[in-house]
């Protein structure tokens, strides 16, 4: 814990005054040293001597705060911009004072990723905008408000390349991110905030990630990795996750995605093949959308794909809260589909009666009592898919996900047994199948069980489209299951986004805190 001792030496100790003000859109920081580093590599012992004093409005309120930023978190970088923390610290606290029920000991530890599409990710800082512009607080300044230290963390991606290697592939983001964890447990004594109470959050891939952060918290398996970098010696388990629409569980997701958009032919998405680390980081403008329609024999691997979930989905044993199973028919309908369905009618109803109209969307079935059902059919083809299939694993290795499973020297692998044996490619297919450990490392759901993380916080809109909600909904039911405490929704109308109900989610982490 932060000490009184210390709080009380850091008065009158070097700050540079600053008033919030718009940034380089790409990267904020660069011309910033780097926090932490000596003759000899990086310090890996906070100190509080160097900061930004900072101010910003949240909300019509003038919020205080202190900057520590590009802080190294290993001693031994191999991408040096992206692993770093910006740590931010309600500047109340240096003054012996309290927000929201929260001191310089107790306030949780926040901890926003910035990756998506498994990019590589520079530690956001506390201006920073997501796709477009807004005028609405980001949650690295709205967790200050409410009393909260910021650890916006970066970490490497799968485009990153240097001296002719590949430095980003899998499983170096979640190697990073564990590494930036066990920097603030080691200096837990030393400066503000509770590393027992670390939160993390993070949207798409980097919802997955939070999941896996907080789903594999100190499991052996991850441990070879940490001594190359010069990793803390500590913890890198965390207390709560909040993931928005996790691009997780890979190995299964195309036949999830085709299990829920089989039969419906034309797609809209994103050209991921124009993102790069640089283009990624600076979120001025949306990239470019691919639009189309599915080919004869891409029709008829979605419906190969499709019937397969089932045997999977019922490998699982799943059950809802009252014990009963969740299953599929070999058609892939059942209990699960129900399940999934009926929490989407639930946020329906939730919407509706926040005085919301509904009434004209017919496939709802809308009484005095609010939304009581859905026509599943309908819901789904409402929209275009947004990927073809496979989804995930492409035949062609031209997805996200296939650039990161490569290596230091293949750019590009399969992940699934499937799209191995349908591959396009020429060679040795031997040496472009990911390793099954390394499969293994970069997916949740082969770490629920031991979990050390107890608080999981699930959100994935109904109009996203980016993966299935079958993904999402066996998270949150195995996460149950293992006796977790979940809060799992699927808000109505929400597409493939996060941090779009930020009062909700700190109401939730201030009450899983106090």
């Amino acid at each position: 814990m932060f000490s009184r001792t210390l709080l009380a030496s850091l008065v009158g100790t070097t700050a540079i005054m600053a008033q919030a003000a718009p940034m380089d859109k790409s990267d904020a920081l660069a011309n910033t040293p780097y926090f932490n580093q000596t003759d000899s590599g990086f310090d890996l012992t906070f100190s509080p001597k160097h900061y930004r004093t900072l101010e910003t409005q949240v909300n019509g309120k003038t919020v205080k705060f202190r900057a520590f930023e590009k802080i190294v978190y290993v001693q031994h970088p191999v991408e040096v911009d992206y692993q770093t923390l910006n740590i931010y610290v309600p500047e109340a606290y240096f003054e012996n004072g309290s927000i929201n029920g929260f001191n310089a000991n107790t306030a949780p530890i926040f901890l926003p990723n910035s990756v998506g599409g498994y990019m590589p990710a520079k530690a956001a800082t506390y201006d920073k905008k997501g796709f477009g512009s807004s005028d609405k607080p980001n949650a690295i300044v709205t967790a200050l408000s409410k009393g909260y230290v910021v650890a916006s963390v970066g970490a490497r991606g799968r485009t990153l390349e240097k001296d002719g290697k590949y430095t980003g592939k899998a499983p170096a983001v979640i190697i990073d991110l564990k590494s930036a964890v066990r920097y603030l447990h080691a200096n837990d004594a030393v400066m503000p905030g509770d590393a027992n109470k670390i939160i993390s959050n993070g949207t798409s891939a980097g919802g997955a990630l939070s999941a896996l952060l907080g789903a594999s918290g100190d499991h052996a398996d991850y441990e070879a990795y940490f001594a190359s970098l010069g990793a803390a010696k500590a913890s890198d388990s965390i207390f709560a996750v909040s993931a928005y629409c996790p691009i997780t569980n890979l190995e299964h997701a195309d036949m999830a995605y085709e299990w829920e958009f089989n039969g419906i032919n034309d797609y809209r998405r994103m050209d991921m093949s124009r993102l790069n680390a640089n283009s990624y980081n600076d979120r001025s403008q949306a990239p470019a959308m691919i639009e189309g329609t599915l080919n004869a024999e891409e029709i008829a691997i979605s419906n190969e794909l499709k019937a397969a979930f089932p045997a999977y989905l019922n490998s699982l044993n799943l059950k809802d809260a009252k014990g009963q199973a969740l299953t599929l028919d070999k058609e892939g309908n059942g209990s699960f589909k129900e399940y999934v369905k009926q929490v989407m009618v639930r946020a329906a109803d939730k919407y509706h009666k926040q005085g919301n109209d509904l009434s004209g969307i017919k496939w709802l079935t809308l009484g005095k009592g609010g939304v009581s059902d859905m026509d599943w059919n309908s819901y789904l083809h409402a929209e275009k898919r947004m990927k073809s299939p496979p989804a995930f694993d492409a035949l062609n290795l031209s997805s996200g996900e296939n650039n990161l499973f490569g290596t230091e020297t293949i750019n590009n692998r399969y992940f699934t047994a499937f799209s191995l044996a349908k591959s396009q490619e020429k060679g040795d297919k031997a040496k472009l199948m990911a390793e099954p450990e390394v499969i293994k490392l970069m997916n949740a759901m082969n770490y629920i069980e031991t979990s050390p993380t107890q608080h999981w916080r699930v959100r994935a809109g109904t109009r996203d489209r980016d993966t299935s909600h079958a993904i999402s909904a066996i998270l949150a039911i195995k996460l149950s299951m293992a006796g977790k405490n979940v809060d799992y929704e699927t808000p109505w109308g929400v597409p493939h986004s996060g941090d779009y109900d930020l009062e909700e989610l700190f109401n939730w982490t201030d009450s899983i805190s106090r």
